[in-house]
């Protein structure tokens, strides 16, 4: 594509359209599916179906967190704070604030800093 033309925005649009369209059908079917897992073989049950030529499976991840404060707060109780993790990082708007009041010089920090910028396509019609 050597330009930007109206035929190749309209097709860009069209497509996205029909993209969005195509995601709630999937995430429809994906429901479907999951509530028909559950009946059959069990709620959160990893389970198999083949149908002609196609197999479907549904697999269960588990991933466990905990809320850190009163986590922490326990382990400290405990005298166990072995396991648990001091994390020194930078207060980035308590660092903006130093530089805008002349505390500290940006220069100091150039070599320190990364900036992440993303880019982003939207087409609408107009008219």
């Amino acid at each position: 594509m050597e330009e930007i033309t109206e035929e190749a925005l309209d097709h860009f649009y069209h497509l996205h359209a029909q993209k969005k369209e195509m995601e709630r059908e999937l995430n429809t079917m994906k429901k479907s599916f999951h509530l028909l897992f559950d009946q059959h073989v069990g709620k959160n049950q990893k389970g198999e179906l083949q149908r002609g030529r196609y197999k479907i499976q549904r697999s269960i991840r588990k991933a466990t967190s905990y809320d850190p404060e009163p986590t922490v707060k326990r382990l400290e109780e405990l005298q166990l704070e072995d396991l648990v993790i001091l994390e020194k990082r930078p207060d980035t708007d308590k660092l903006a604030a130093a530089f805008e009041i002349g505390l500290v010089d940006q220069k100091e920090f150039a070599d320190c800093k990364s900036e992440r910028q993303t880019q982003s396509i939207v087409v609408r019609l107009i008219g």
